[in-house]
C-alpha cells in the first residue's frame, strides 16, 4: 500500500468511534480490498475488549479483506450486533457471497449470540442470501431479535431461501429449549412479490414473536397480503406494520382488517400507496374502531379512497387518545370532503394529527369497486378488441389487403407452389401497426431508420414514437435488444437537440401513460408493461437527464390501477430510479 494511502486510512481510522461496547467505522469510505488494506481495522478489532457491536456501514470490503477481518472476529464471542449495511459498494455480485460466508463462519466459530444483523443496502440478490444462510441456521442466530435486509434485491428466490433459513433456525433453537424470538424484520424494496411474501408469511406464523414488520415496495398483491395478514394474526405482539407501496386492493385490505381486529398492541399502521380503496378503508376503520387503543400513526395515503370512506376512517378515531398522525393525502375527498374531515377531527380535539391534504383530488363519481375488480380482465379484453377493430378499419381504408398478408405471411399461390413473400415493412408501417415481428423485419438498421424519420423537434411525435416502440417489448433477446437500441437512437437524438423540451416530453409521456390528467382527451396506452421496462433501460443511459428522475419517480410511486397488471415492471423502474 502506498504511503499516501496509509496516511489517508490512518486519518479515517482516527474518526473511529468507540464506546458502550461498540466499534464503529461507519461512513469512513474505506476501500478494503486486500489483507494489507484491512490491517488497521483488524488491529482495532483485536485490541477491543468486550466488543458487542461492530459498525462497518458505508465502506467497501472485498473478499480478501473480509477473510482477514473474519479471522479477527473468531475470538469475539461477546459480539451481539453487526451493523453491516452498505459495505459492498462497487463490488461484483460474485464477490459478496464468499465475503459473507467468511464473516458468518467467524461468528459461528466465536460462539457469538447475535441480537441484531443488518445487511441492508447491499445489492447481493438471492446468491447473497446463500452467503449468510448458514449463519441464520446456526446457534449464533438462535438469539436474533432484529433482522434488517432492506434494499438487497432478494427477489422471490431470495425470499424463499430466507424463509426456509428462518424456519430452520426456529426448529433448531426450539429443540434446545430456546426458540428463535425475532422481534424486528425489515425487508423493503426487495421485489419479493406474492411468492416471496407468502414464503416469509409461513415463517412469521411459525415464529410468532414479531413486534415490527417493514416490507414496503415489494410488488406484493392481494394473495401475498392475505398470507401476511394470516401470519400477523399469530403474532400478537405486533406494534408496527409497514407495508407501504404494495397493492392491497379491497381483497387484501379486508383480509388485513380482519387481522387488525385480533391485535391489541399495534401502534403504527402504514398502508400508504397501497390502493386499499374505499371498501378496504371502511374495513380498516371498523377494525380501528373496535380496538387498537394504542394506535399512534395511521397512513392510508394515496389509496383511491373516496370521501365517505375517508370520513368513516376519521370517525373511527374518536377514542384513540394516543394518535399522533393521520395521513389521508392523495385520495379523492374533494375540497368539501377535506373540510368535513377536518371538522370531524376538530370535534374530537384531534385536528393537529391530520397530515397535509395537498395532493387530494376532486371527488369523482364512485364506482362499484367490487364489480370493477372482478371485471378488470374483461375490460382489458374489450379494450384489445376495440383496438383490433380500429386497426382493421384503418387497414380497410388503406385498401391494400395488408391484413391478410400480415397474418399469413407465406400464403401459397393457388396457381404455383411459390410462396407469396411477406409485404415489405417500412418505418411508417411499423409505427402504424407495431409488432415485434415488424420491428425485427426492419433489419439491423431499424434504430437508425426510426430515429432518422422522427422529427425530434416535435415533442408529441417523440412521445408517441417511443410508446409504439416500447409497446412491442418482450423479454426475449432479439426483441428486447431491438427495442433498447431503437429507444437509445431516438432518445439520444432528441435529448441532444437544443430545441427539445425535456420537461414537455416527460409531461406528455405521463399523460399518455394515464398517470397525469390532461385537458385534452388523450387515450392512455392499454398496458404500461412495455414502457415501464423500456424506461428502466432508458433512465440508466448517459443521454438521459438525471434531473428528470425525481419527476418520473413521483408519478410512478403514486398508486394507479394501471400498475396492477405490471407491478414487477413498476418495481424494477422504481428501484432503478432510487439508485440514480
Amino acid at each position: 500500500m502506498a504511503s499516501e494511502d496509509i496516511t489517508k486510512l490512518a486519518e479515517s481510522l482516527a474518526k473511529t468511534k468507540v464506546g458502550d461496547g461498540q466499534l464503529s467505522f461507519k461512513g469512513q469510505s474505506l476501500k478494503l480490498n486486500t489483507a494489507e488494506d484491512a490491517e488497521e481495522v483488524i488491529k482495532q478489532i483485536e485490541e477491543f475488549d468486550g466488543l458487542e457491536a461492530l459498525r462497518l456501514e458505508g465502506n467497501t470490503v472485498g473478499v480478501e479483506a473480509a477473510k482477514v477481518i473474519a479471522k479477527a472476529l473468531e475470538k469475539k464471542s461477546e459480539l451481539k450486533r453487526c451493523h453491516w449495511s452498505d459495505m459492498f459498494t462497487g463490488r461484483l455480485r460474485s464477490e459478496i457471497p464468499p465475503a459473507l460466508i467468511a464473516l458468518g463462519d467467524a461468528l459461528i466459530t466465536a460462539g457469538a449470540q447475535l441480537v441484531e444483523l443488518d445487511l441492508s443496502d447491499n445489492a447481493f440478490g438471492p446468491d447473497g442470501v446463500r452467503g449468510f444462510e448458514a449463519l441464520l441456521k446456526s446457534p449464533a442466530c438462535y438469539t436474533l431479535q432484529e433482522l434488517k435486509l432492506n434494499n438487497c434485491g432478494l427477489g422471490i428466490g431470495g425470499g424463499k431461501i430466507l424463509a426456509a433459513a428462518l424456519k430452520e433456525c426456529h426448529r433448531k433453537s426450539s429443540a434446545q429449549g430456546k426458540p428463535l424470538a425475532l422481534k424486528v424484520f425489515v425487508a423493503g424494496r426487495n421485489r419479493l412479490e406474492n411468492d416471496g411474501a407468502t414464503a416469509l408469511a409461513e415463517a412469521f406464523g411459525i415464529i410468532g414473536t414479531l413486534e415490527e414488520v417493514h416490507m414496503p415496495q415489494n410488488g406484493i398483491n392481494h394473495p401475498g397480503i392475505t398470507a401476511l395478514a394470516q401470519a400477523f394474526a399469530i403474532n400478537p405482539l405486533l406494534k408496527v406494520i409497514n407495508l407501504n407501496d404494495n397493492t392491497f386492493t379491497e381483497k387484501g385490505a379486508v383480509a388485513m382488517a380482519e387481522t387488525l381486529k385480533t391485535l391489541r398492541q399495534v401502534e403504527v399502521i402504514n398502508f400508504g400507496d397501497c390502493l386499499v380503496r374505499s371498501k378496504g378503508a371502511v374495513a380498516i376503520a371498523d377494525a380501528v374502531k373496535e380496538g387498537l387503543h394504542k394506535l399512534k400513526e395511521l397512513n392510508l395515503a394515496f389509496g383511491e379512497i373516496q370521501r365517505d370512506a375517508a370520513l368513516t376512517v376519521a370517525e373511527a378515531l374518536e377514542d384513540k387518545t394516543e394518535l399522533e398522525r393521520l395521513d389521508l393525502n392523495g385520495n379523492t375527498l374533494g375540497s368539501e370532503g377535506c373540510e368535513q374531515l377536518r371538522e370531524i377531527l376538530e370535534s374530537f380535539n384531534m385536528a393537529a394529527v391530520l397530515g397535509p391534504l395537498s395532493d387530494d383530488e376532486e371527488e369523482e363519481e364512485e364506482e362499484n369497486e367490487d364489480e370493477g375488480e372482478e371485471n378488470e380482465e374483461e375490460d382489458d379484453d374489450e379494450e384489445e378488441e376495440e383496438e383490433e377493430e380500429e386497426q382493421q378499419q384503418q387497414l380497410n381504408e388503406r385498401g391494400q389487403g395488408e391484413q391478410e398478408l400480415l397474418t399469413r405471411p407465406n400464403i401459397i399461390d393457388s396457381q404455383s407452389s411459390t410462396p407469396v413473400p411477406s409485404p415489405p415493412v417500412d418505418v411508417a408501417t411499423f409505427l402504424a401497426f407495431p409488432s415485434p415481428e415488424k420491428l425485427l423485419r426492419l433489419g439491423p438498421r431499424c434504430s437508425v431508420l426510426i430515429a432518422q424519420e422522427t422529427d425530434t423537434s416535435d415533442v408529441e411525435k417523440v412521445v408517441t414514437t417511443l410508446l409504439r416502440i416500447s409497446s412491442v417489448f418482450k423479454d426475449e433477446a432479439p426483441v428486447k435488444t431491438a427495442v433498447h437500441e431503437t429507444t437509445d437512437a431516438l432518445m439520444r437524438k432528441a435529448f441532444a437537440s437544443a430545441t427539445f423540451n425535456s420537461d414537455a416530453f416527460v409531461t406528455g409521456l405521463l399523460v399518455h401513460m394515464g398517470l397525469l390528467k390532461s385537458e385534452d382527451k388523450i387515450k392512455a396506452v392499454p398496458s404500461l408493461y412495455g414502457i415501464l421496462m423500456t424506461l428502466n433501460h432508458m433512465v440508466q443511459q448517459d443521454y438521459f437527464p438525471k434531473s428528470l428522475a425525481p419527476v418520473l419517480s413521483a408519478f410512478v410511486t403514486k398508486p394507479n390501477r394501471a400498475f396492477e397488471s405490471c407491478s414487477f415492471a413498476r418495481h424494477m423502474l422504481l428501484q432503478t430510479l432510487h439508485q440514480l
